[in-house]
């Protein structure tokens, strides 16, 4: 199948976000992105497979930034290329794409080209409806026009304790979060008032049942070559001392992993942890409306630091087979804290981009040093992404491509 080659111009310090870029590009079956982090190879002279890329190119998207604008070097080099390329194109031509990371001022020389926002919901449906103008252009079949939301995976192979199908993705066990409402927040907590219907997660993803462990998180630092020494009785206990930036790495990490079209692994957002948490109902505890020191572990529960997941499993699990969602450890989410509810996820509270990743983070789940407040489901910590500490990990979640950014 003919597909539209695409090329991704864009500064190092924008390299997270359009990572992501590539990814949802790659989810559609009709476009050929090139991104250099996943074309060029060891050994390589970079400069000059950019160039021959540049040349075999259907369509050249610009990622902007404040970023990106202001810096001198190598990223100006490559949209003059662009720009070169563009005068040989046909009047009218859809070639180059200006794509604002963020809300920077457009460079002069690109103002005549019409951009996309890449922080503006729905910038993916923009943003292919020019490249398939484009591909029509060239005689390239892009299939449907409708954006892949979900995809099923394989069929599951195993059930936890309390009967829920586990999905096993690069080694990791999730299960399943079903499309649909659920209520969100609680009126006598500060910060998570008030309580309401929150009704855009029109969509099925996938959360760990357990948070990333010791032994999960040295599979990629051996990958990284860096020495790792565990303690055998320390392997199924949760990862700690993690900042919100490591979480990241190793999320980009799982993301070299394949997965079903159109799903990705991510941090889950706020809302997708307390849905998968309390459940559609809005329990206070995963397990329900009553406090129980012998279904998570917590400060009451006298253990004095973390247990091995799934401890309390299946006592202590979610309403969708989530083990430890209450205590343990304080969890990352890539949701930013000083966003207020009621939740709207099409604001900029689930921004990852590079600017602000170290303003403060959401966590989520309370902790064994830590009482029963920080233990309901609806309950936000707040921590500066640099932070770390001997009660903080995360867990992995696998959302559809088009719904993060």
């Amino acid at each position: 199948m003919k597909k539209i080659r695409v090329f991704l111009v864009h500064a190092v310090q924008d390299k997270p976000t359009v990572r992501d870029l590539y990814a949802r590009l790659k989810s559609e079956a009709w476009i050929d992105p090139w991104f250099d982090e996943e074309n060029l190879l060891p050994g390589q002279n970079w400069d000059l497979e950019i160039q021959k890329a540049l040349r075999g190119i259907d369509a050249i998207i610009i990622c902007l930034s404040k970023l990106s604008i202001a810096k001198e070097g190598y990223i100006q080099k490559e949209i003059k290329r662009a720009l070169d390329i563009c005068d040989e194109k046909p009047d009218g031509t859809i070639y180059i794409i200006p794509l604002r990371l963020d809300d920077c001022e457009i460079p002069f020389r690109l103002q005549k080209f019409h951009w996309v926002d890449y922080f503006n919901k729905n910038y993916d449906q923009k943003l292919l409806g020019a490249l398939k103008s484009r591909a029509e252009t060239l005689g390239i079949e892009t299939g449907s026009s409708e954006t892949v939301v979900a995809v099923k995976p394989i069929e599951p192979e195993k059930q936890t304790p309390g009967g829920h199908s586990i999905y096993t993705f690069a080694g990791i066990d999730f299960v399943k979060v079903p499309a649909g409402d659920f209520f969100m927040g609680a009126d006598d907590i500060k910060y998570s008032s008030p309580q309401h219907l929150v009704y855009q997660l029109d969509y099925d993803y996938y959360i760990g049942r357990f948070a990333i462990t010791n032994q999960d998180y040295s599979k990629f630092l051996r990958e990284q070559g860096k020495p790792v020494i565990l303690k055998p009785e320390k392997l199924k206990h949760p990862l700690v001392n993690i900042s919100w930036y490591n979480a990241w790495e190793y999320i980009e990490w799982l993301n070299k992993n394949k997965l079903p079209k159109g799903l990705i692994f991510y941090l889950p957002s706020e809302a997708e942890w307390e849905k998968a948490a309390r459940g559609v109902e809005g329990n206070i505890y995963p397990w329900g409306n009553t406090f129980d020191k012998n279904r998570c572990n917590s400060l009451e529960s006298g253990n004095k630091g973390t247990t091995t997941v799934g401890r309390y499993s299946p006592q202590g699990d979610s309403p969708f087979g989530c083990a430890d969602m209450s205590g343990n450890i304080w969890e990352w989410t890539r949701s930013l804290y000083e966003f207020k509810y009621p939740y709207d996820p099409n604001d900029e509270r689930e921004c990852c981009e590079t600017m602000i990743n170290s303003m403060a983070r959401v966590l989520r789940g309370g902790s064994s040093s830590g009482g029963i407040r920080g233990l309901h489901c609806a309950y936000r910590h707040k921590i500066n992404a640099f932070g770390h500490g001997d009660h903080i990990g995360f867990r992995v979640a696998i959302c559809p491509v088009s719904r993060v950014r």
